[in-house]
């Protein structure tokens, strides 16, 4: 893998890198690999990255900042909803616990799903498929949108994915998914028939019985969940309900506001 040749980060990233995964198996933390790591593990599609993307429970999250702290890195919890980050230099670990949505929440199964794999010459778990579309399903900003890995995970993936469990996770959010996979048999026309039929059927029928229906009355904007930044004109100023917060959502408002806060910083 490019991950782990000359063509990757350079030297001392790599060592940090390692560096980190050894702290952590030390230190009894399980965690799971995803980011560019995973990505070229199950696309072939590699990124260069100076940032490491470790998947954690949400309650091992402090004991993981603790032992990386002890190793010398400067560590933060940076959004208590989600996200921490350890740094060395310009390399960092981001330790990541949810979404920045509050949806994917990292919880047992996706380490009962892990994929072995060999990153930098080191023995892991990567984040399973599944839980990895799902996460970046809801990644649309302007500056980022995820649409084209999740396109190149379906191309490499679909026909062994646990469709079951990739419809349970989106749940209530199914158009999301839904809106993915007809824009997988545009881009690959050839590929299409890797969906399975019984996938289509039910998303087109769930399609099919919510039109049959009148729609909610209450006003809610659920383009929250896919962008922190481009619908805050319809909670702001339109009256429409965030769908990220309580009891709809997982995030409570100063959550919400912290996250809001930080737009226009790196991530």
């Amino acid at each position: 893998m490019n991950g782990n040749g000359d063509e990757g980060p350079e030297k001392a990233g790599k060592e940090f890198y390692v560096r980190v995964l050894t702290t952590l198996t030390q230190s009894a933390v399980p965690f799971l690999i995803g980011g560019a790591y995973a990505l070229e593990c199950y696309t072939g599609i590699w990124r260069d990255t100076k940032d490491l993307d470790v998947f954690i429970r949400p309650d091992d999250c402090k004991r993981a900042l603790d032992a990386l702290a002890v190793m010398g890195c400067h560590t933060e919890l940076t959004f208590p909803h989600w996200l921490g980050k350890a740094y060395c230099g310009e390399y960092f670990a981001d330790l990541i616990f949810s979404s920045g949505n509050g949806t994917a929440r990292v919880d047992d199964e996706w380490f009962r799903y892990g994929v072995d794999a060999e990153i930098l010459g080191y023995r892991v778990k990567l984040c399973p498929v599944e839980e990895t579309i799902w996460s970046k399903s809801y990644v649309m900003e302007r500056e980022r949108y995820d649409g084209a890995d999740v396109a190149h995970l379906l191309r490499a993936r679909a026909k062994e994915l646990d469709w079951e469990r990739l419809l349970r996770r989106f749940g209530p959010h199914w158009r999301v998914l839904y809106s993915y996979l007809l824009l997988f048999g545009f881009i690959y026309p050839s590929h299409r028939a890797d969906i399975p039929a019984r996938v289509m059927d039910r998303l087109t029928d769930a399609l099919r019985e919510e039109m049959a229906t009148p729609p909610p009355e209450t006003r809610i904007c659920q383009g929250t969940l896919l962008s922190r930044e481009q619908f805050l004109i319809d909670i702001q100023q339109w009256g429409y309900l965030d769908a990220r917060l309580l009891p709809e959502g997982n995030m409570t408002r100063t959550e919400t506001d912290l996250w809001t806060a930080a737009i226009g910083e790196k991530k």
